[in-house]
């Protein structure tokens, strides 16, 4: 197997790693009407307000349907959405008071992370390489996926 796949393999097992690594935490807080999935939807919007459209293209949520997600955790009481007074089609999503306790609830879980990574052969230096080279990977297969995306027009 190459390193270049072994690579891209190791980025899917990441984050399914850090997936139930939220997981855990929802399930240790007893929240069950959000899954981790909607977590890092919800920690994403932050502090914002936006579309779906654009929540979409912030966060990678692997195979996961944005909108559906968006409508449950209305529904559940995690999000405010509203009409944009600009454009009557688009629809403003922002964290209701309990999206902003389950936020900060992620906030204390990753600043725990943080901290626990103090002393480790994890160095803010190793992770600032590894965030280099995770964007360098980014930018070529998004320039990839850009000129096939043109070689198939011009066919």
């Amino acid at each position: 197997m190459s390193l270049y796949f072994e690579s891209i393999q190791l980025i899917e097992r990441l984050h399914r790693y850090f997936l139930d690594v939220v997981k855990v935490e929802l399930d240790r807080r007893n929240l069950q009407d959000v899954n981790n999935i909607q977590s890092l939807i919800l920690y994403n919007i932050g502090h914002d307000e936006m579309t779906v459209g654009e929540l979409t293209l912030r966060g990678y949520y692997l195979g996961s349907n944005v909108s559906y997600n968006v409508k449950k955790m209305v529904e559940n009481g995690y999000l405010e959405q509203e009409r944009s007074v600009h454009d009557k089609r688009s629809i403003r999503v922002k964290l209701s008071d309990k999206g902003k306790e389950l936020y900060a609830v992620l906030s204390e879980m990753m600043d725990g992370h943080v901290s626990k990574l103090e002393g480790t052969e994890l160095t803010p230096e190793r992770l600032k390489d590894f965030t280099e080279t995770m964007q360098m990977l980014e930018r070529f297969w998004n320039a990839q996926s850009q000129f096939t995306g043109l070689s198939s027009l011009e066919d």
